[in-house]
């Protein structure tokens, strides 16, 4: 398995979210990719898990695309994971999820698009 391990959270079926474009994204860059999502059992044709609790483990990578409220109440278990870096998405962070994410002292977090970290844009994975 490669060490270059991403859970993408809020990890979407629809191909025009880009919780979904980042899953497609990380995939074709050869990242091992875990979707995460409450409902879904299968997201591009990986398996996905409801929860970050639920994740094998380490991951080296997190990337949000849940809105901030959301993404607040798993500040707790984003701290416990201590992936090597939390990516916080265009259109996921708040001053919310900034408090929160302060207040567990989850590391290395980047408000940034994980899509545009790999060197690839998110047009590149059309819906």
């Amino acid at each position: 398995m490669s060490d270059l391990t991403v859970a993408v959270v809020g990890a979407s079926r629809d191909r025009r979210k880009f919780g979904n474009k980042s899953v497609r994204a990380h995939d074709a860059c050869g990242w091992t990719v875990y979707p995460v999502h409450p409902t879904e059992t299968s997201i591009e044709g990986l398996p996905a898990f409801a929860s970050l609790a639920d994740l094998p483990t380490p991951v080296r990578r997190v990337s949000l695309y849940l809105p901030a409220a959301v993404g607040a109440t798993l500040a707790a278990e984003l701290a416990a994971l201590a992936a090597d870096e939390v990516y916080v998405n265009p259109g996921a962070e708040g001053p919310e999820l900034r408090a929160a994410l302060a207040a567990h002292d989850v590391q290395n977090v980047r408000y940034a698009c994980s899509i545009v970290d790999l060197g690839v844009r998110p047009s590149d994975f059309p819906g």
